[in-house]
């Protein structure tokens, strides 16, 4: 599993994905806010299944190789 999410779209996903999930355990958001789960687990891996399917990565050092 190569490395394909970089700096700030790392902390972006991991920022979203907790405010999601701290909305929906607070009850302001339905269930939907628990699919916050998954931008925070792709900045945390620092690992997007769907960037290789698109032909993207925002990580420098994967592009260099």
């Amino acid at each position: 599993m190569k490395t394909n999410v970089g700096g700030v779209d790392r902390v972006l996903r991991i920022v979203v994905g907790v405010v999601l999930i701290a909305l929906a355990a607070t009850g302001t958001v339905g269930w939907w806010g628990w699919l916050g789960v998954i931008p925070l687990l792709t900045g945390v891996f620092r690992f997007c299944p769907l960037y290789p399917l698109l032909g993207l990565s925002t990580c420098p050092l994967a592009r260099d190789k």
